[in-house]
């Protein structure tokens, strides 16, 4: 089957994705369930297996389809946000929390944390087992949100994250580059280094673009990293953690 355009497929996605045909699309941008967050109330869904590495080894197991449908030049972009494992009084109950509504959406019951203490490692443990199978990680992004809801912990710091994995399938892919304006504030630094350097080869009069790398252009633009300041956007019409559009359409126009 060759999917239509601007049509939504609802389904199982490992066996949605196994009727496509190999090698058709260009870009893949996808936020699976995290684990043992919310419970959708649908028979096997994603997210509440029992281990971390059954999740993983399932969500592994859908990216290897999307492998195969992917263009040798295609790219992945995958958001996953990490668990905390419980600790204390009941620890490890997965007994759901009273429904959360907005609307007449629903948007799964809370689960508790599985039993344990600290952090899973979920994105890690994720991207080292993509390695295993193949993939290529180009870049670790980092989504970090300036408007992160508070969390009532007082013996760790609030979590104001979550992780953007950008992988190909081949060393040649398709990468439209994207640009942010370089800060007055490192062209003045690394000005002073070469002072420090050698300030004979220093030019003191403009233009400057002698003294600086290629990563630094004369229009004022840089090559753009990989910690994306991005706010979270409420979006009271569907999930409660709907993505924000700027996320994507950055991923769009870099992967397509």
């Amino acid at each position: 089957m060759i999917p239509e355009l601007n049509k939504i497929y609802q389904g199982d996605t490992l066996e949605t994705l196994k009727t496509w045909p190999d090698e058709f699309i260009d870009c893949v941008i996808t936020s699976p369930p995290y684990w043992k967050q919310r419970d959708y109330e649908v028979s096997g869904q994603y997210g509440l297996e029992d281990t971390e590495t059954e999740f993983i080894d399932k969500m592994c197991n859908v990216f290897d389809e999307v492998k195969r449908i992917l263009k040798q030049t295609g790219v992945l972009f995958v958001v996953i946000k990490d668990t905390y494992y419980g600790g204390g009084r009941n620890a490890g109950n997965t007994k759901p929390h009273p429904k959360a509504r907005k609307g007449l959406e629903f948007v799964g019951n809370i689960v508790k944390a599985p039993k344990g203490n600290g952090k899973a490692q979920i994105p890690a443990r994720f991207s080292i087992e993509m390695l295993k199978r193949k993939w290529i990680l180009q870049n670790e992004i980092i989504w970090q949100k300036p408007n992160q809801m508070p969390e009532s912990v007082k013996k760790r710091f609030t979590n104001d994250f979550e992780m953007v994995y950008f992988f190909t399938k081949s060393t040649n892919y398709y990468f439209n580059q994207q640009l942010e304006s370089s800060s007055d504030k490192s062209e003045m630094d690394y000005r002073r280094i070469l002072r420090r350097k050698n300030a004979n080869d220093y030019k003191l009069k403009k233009p400057y673009s002698g003294n600086f790398p290629k990563s630094f252009r004369e229009d004022g633009m840089r090559n753009k990293r990989t910690v994306w300041n991005i706010p979270t956007k409420s979006y009271y019409g569907a999930h409660s953690a709907s993505y924000p559009e700027e996320l994507v359409k950055l991923c769009v126009e870099a992967g397509c």
